[in-house]
């Protein structure tokens, strides 16, 4: 069953109005006695459950992801370095 109120009504009691469509109930808001538009509670409301292991295989981490020279570099990154660790050859060089 929905229940019709005007637009004055609905400013007025708006958070009253949400908790009555949230608990199932349809509201109708109308201008001049005229529907324009409808509240009604969302279909799926409750969150999604997180599903653990859902990305295995999607994600790739480089071996050395962790080492201290690639964490020198975050860092010096953060920190504003103006240098960089180059990987390759081991030694600290500037960005190209």
């Amino acid at each position: 069953m929905s229940t019709q109120v005007n637009i004055h009504e609905a400013k007025t009691h708006f958070s009253r109005l949400v908790e009555r469509a949230a608990a199932g109930e349809e509201i109708v808001i109308a201008k001049a006695g005229e529907p324009r538009a409808r509240l009604v509670p969302l279909a799926d409301a409750a969150p999604r459950r997180r599903t653990p292991g859902s990305m295995k295989g999607k994600i790739w981490l480089a071996p050395d992801w962790d080492s201290p020279e690639v964490n020198a570099e975050i860092a010096g990154l953060f920190d504003g370095a103006d240098d960089f660790f180059d990987l390759e050859s081991g030694e600290s060089r500037r960005p190209d």
